[in-house]
């Protein structure tokens, strides 16, 4: 571009002769409207593009740009080597060019997350952003993730908020680039491929992580009891785990489920089962070593083409917002804007939760290191973010296809979409550079 607008220098220091001025006006009138004529073409490109997007000013540069940069600040911070930023700890500030998509301009989003579909009536909550602290978190830049992911195939795995995830990315991505869609296995596992950048996403339904049955009647209180074979990833997503560069692995909702729990094909006890002779090891037990299991899968460890050689990430436990009485019951989650700092904490079973996977990522990222592999493991660890975020749930403004034993109830455990869930696909994006 610098070529076509730079003018032409004769490097002639002496005024031409009369007889010239005439011929050199044509030449400079030529160049004139050359020039002019690719700058309106540029324009028109670019204003298709611009105007394309749900607001005017979210229009990302396609040139490059800083992914992270510090900014003075007194708060804590979060440490690291000079003074680096935690991306994890931070506050939710104010955003007026948010959304940057919306349910028009994406038609991926599940109805369980289309809150304006369903009427929320305060839509405040997608103008927000989250700013760690010590520096600024740039917003998903699709023209950078795309050219990231060139060539490469990025795999979601686990329950329905790595669905809530999936979607928010791939609404992210619709501002560049369409993907055409394939379902595989079944519906609850399907396939989004962008030809041009020749980038895979694929979305895997495993609730438990590992293999699991149903052995008893579900209901609407969810009181169905599992089998879960704690030490048995889920071949559904670790038979082709070979295939991905990127895996993002979240799970623990549904680990509240009444299960038996066996390792080594041998029953080792349970989670609220209330039966004589087999040891209640809590729900928590479950969870650690079904996310053990499942890193263990991506770890690099085995031999052959069957080994995962890529970046894995465990996205720590998403906390339900419920207040006023239970998930099933009279709760419910109706504010209108995030906590402040400090004003809301991660408690309960979701603290261990937090804790017990931070400690099986640590774990497996030393034997990674240990092994020798290539592997990377990472902890997305956005609790801490999200746990200030109860005004971004869909409450009762969603949609659900009628399912056998379901009851809808008020939603405090997924997000809506555009929301606070496309601050994990900003993360994202700085943890994969």
């Amino acid at each position: 571009m610098r070529s076509l607008l730079h003018t032409t220098n004769d490097n002639n220091p002496h005024p031409p002769a009369a007889g010239s001025r005439k011929q050199q006006h044509w030449h400079c009138s030529s160049r004139c409207f050359v020039v002019s004529l690719l700058l309106v073409l540029v324009a028109l490109v670019a204003s298709d593009v611009y105007l394309s997007f749900p607001n005017r000013r979210n229009l990302l540069p396609l040139f490059r740009q800083p992914l992270l940069s510090r900014r003075p600040s007194k708060q804590r911070g979060g440490g690291g080597e000079g003074g680096g930023c935690d991306i994890f700890r931070g506050e939710w500030v104010p955003d007026p060019d948010a959304p940057y998509y919306t349910n028009d301009t994406c038609k991926v989003i599940h109805e369980h997350y289309d809150c304006m579909r369903y009427g929320k009536p305060d839509l405040g909550f997608v103008n927000w952003r989250w700013r760690p602290d010590g520096c600024d978190l740039p917003r998903f830049n699709p023209w950078r993730f795309l050219h990231m992911m060139r060539g490469k195939s990025l795999a979601f795995v686990g329950d329905s908020l790595g669905r809530n995830q999936k979607d928010s990315l791939i609404c992210l991505l619709t501002r560049v680039a369409e993907p055409t869609t394939t379902t595989w296995l079944s519906s609850k596992h399907t396939v989004y491929y962008y030809g041009d950048y020749n980038f895979t996403v694929s979305h895997f339904w495993a609730p438990y992580l590992v293999r699991h049955e149903q052995i008893d009647e579900d209901g609407p209180a969810h009181t169905g009891v599992w089998n879960l074979y704690l030490d048995e990833p889920d071949d559904v997503w670790a038979a082709h785990v070979a295939e991905f560069d990127y895996v993002v692995v979240s799970a623990s909702s549904w680990f509240y489920r009444p299960s038996m729990l066996y390792e080594a094909g041998r029953l080792v006890g349970c989670h609220y089962c209330k039966l004589p002779n087999v040891t209640d090891l809590t729900l928590r037990y479950a969870l650690r070593m079904a996310t053990r299991a499942a890193l263990r899968a991506l770890s690099g460890a085995g031999d052959g083409s069957g080994r995962f050689r890529g970046t894995a990430l465990l996205r720590t436990v998403d906390p339900s917002q419920y207040e006023g009485g239970e998930w099933n019951g009279d709760g419910n989650c109706v504010r209108t804007a995030p906590y402040r700092r400090g004003q809301k904490r991660v408690e309960g079973f979701e603290r261990d939760f937090r804790a017990l996977q931070a400690e099986e990522l640590s774990s497996a990222a030393k034997a990674v290191t240990d092994s020798g592999s290539k592997v990377r493991m990472l902890l997305m660890d956005t609790t801490e973010a999200m746990i200030l975020r109860a005004d971004a749930h869909p409450s009762k403004y969603r949609g659900w296809t009628p399912e056998k034993h379901f009851t809808l109830h008020n939603d405090c455990v997924h997000w809506c979409l555009p929301g606070a869930i496309d601050t994990w696909n900003d993360m994202l994006l700085h943890m994969l550079k």
